[in-house]
């Protein structure tokens, strides 16, 4: 029963964490920050809460990843010869360091407003009237960074699902003679 248990649960935990903490930053923290009263602290609050998520978030891709490169290590013989598990592998692969990049370009961004918060915003991503180019241009790409690291990681999430039901008994046969 223990085979690849701990991988397997490395690998979903990590990424159950990305994708919730991703969800709840976009959702939650900036629509909380969006509220105050104070439009430099919509700004300021949500750049210091995204910035206390970045080392768990890091944490979550290291976890992820060592799970995953366990599942594939464990897996090696089903990734080579059952149809279309390779292929998912390579794509999920793909997805989950477009994802790591989308976020590395998303702190960065989150650095900048931060940087730039003492000229507070209607909402945590949206620029108020008046504000400088910079935080306006940094804020919307912020926005749209932020609801796209949700999806990203559900996605990575979703693909995993995919590699687990592959793995049924009726799935590995077809998969082996269809290759």
């Amino acid at each position: 029963m223990a085979g690849n248990l701990l991988a397997r649960s490395a690998h979903d935990l990590g990424a159950a964490a990305w994708f919730g903490g991703t969800l709840m930053g976009a959702v939650g923290l900036n629509g909380a920050t969006g509220k105050a009263k104070d439009p430099k602290e919509r700004t300021r609050l949500s750049a210091l809460g995204w910035a206390k998520w970045t080392p768990v978030q890091v944490a979550a891709f290291a976890v992820h990843a060592v799970g995953g490169i366990g599942l594939i290590l464990g897996n090696k013989g089903r990734v080579a010869s059952q149809d279309s598990v390779g292929s998912n592998t390579v794509w999920k692969s793909i997805v989950t360091l477009a994802g790591m990049a989308l976020s590395l370009y998303s702190g960065m961004l989150g650095k900048k407003v931060g940087e730039l918060s003492e000229q507070g915003g209607e909402g945590a991503t949206e620029p108020r009237p008046g504000a400088s180019d910079e935080l306006a241009k940094a804020q919307s790409q912020l926005k749209t960074t932020q609801w796209l690291l949700p999806l990203i990681s559900g996605i990575v999430v979703v693909m995993g699902a995919k590699q687990g039901e592959m793995q049924r008994p009726t799935n590995v046969k077809k998969g082996l003679l269809k290759k």
